[in-house]
């Protein structure tokens, strides 16, 4: 009989050759990984990053199109990422691998240069302005990308959120950010360039209610360091 229960999802999990626990693998200030991505890949193609990936349907996507990169999904929630990490072993898909983990501790993973591109998928708004700080492009986050992406690496940010989306631009530009993309209705555009016509489950939900979905994609351009800033008190 297959196994559907989360507990039982749990333990399949470390047994699938394509999922990391970091929280097993962990060792004082790095993890066993960090810096060593191509022998888990076992090649050094460029790697892709998406966070909170939840059962990784962007990972999954651009696996498919891409074969000459490499994709990890995160998430701390094992019963998603094993979703992700079945359907990838059922596709053979070599070139995906899913980590659990805690995205606030990125640079334990991670070393610098390690990524090319960060993709942020919907993530959790955080509405309330005593959360700002657990938005995924707040500046705390930024400097933790900063640490483990290429000079020249893409952050991309899709969601369904007004506030998400004008507290990240307004990020960017208190920072002075290099935007590459800007769209706040993806699908008034005539046609969709083929990355961003991916939908996962949320994106399918929001767009059942109505939602517009936007996107956003920055660099940091060598910028290491994201110090607070008296505009940031401003943010809602």
């Amino acid at each position: 009989m297959a196994r559907t229960t989360k507990l039982d999802r749990y333990d399949e999990i470390l047994t699938l050759p394509n999922v990391t626990e970091l929280h097993h693998y962990f060792d004082g200030d790095h993890a066993s990984v960090r810096g060593k991505w191509a022998s888990v890949f076992g090649n050094a193609n460029p790697v892709t990053l998406e966070l909170a990936c939840g059962k990784g349907d962007y990972a999954l996507a651009l696996g498919r199109r891409y074969p000459d990169r490499n994709f990890i999904g995160i998430d701390i929630k094992g019963d998603r990422l094993w979703k992700g990490a079945s359907d990838a072993i059922e596709a053979g898909l070599t070139n995906i691998h899913f980590v659990r983990a805690r995205i606030d501790h990125l640079c334990n993973y991670f070393a610098p240069g390690d990524v090319e591109e960060i993709w942020i998928t919907f993530p959790d708004p955080y509405e309330k302005k005593k959360k700002i700080r657990k938005r995924l492009t707040h500046p705390v986050f930024l400097q933790r990308y900063a640490g483990i992406l290429k000079p020249s690496g893409i952050i991309h940010l899709k969601t369904d959120s007004d506030l998400l989306f004008a507290f990240t631009r307004k990020i960017i530009d208190i920072y002075g950010l290099n935007v590459t993309g800007c769209i706040d209705n993806l699908y008034a555009l005539p046609s969709l360039p083929d990355e961003l016509s991916i939908q996962t489950y949320y994106e399918r939900k929001h767009l059942e209610k109505g939602l517009s979905i936007k996107y956003l994609s920055f660099r940091l351009d060598g910028i290491r360091e994201f110090p607070d800033h008296p505009a940031l008190n401003d943010l809602e």
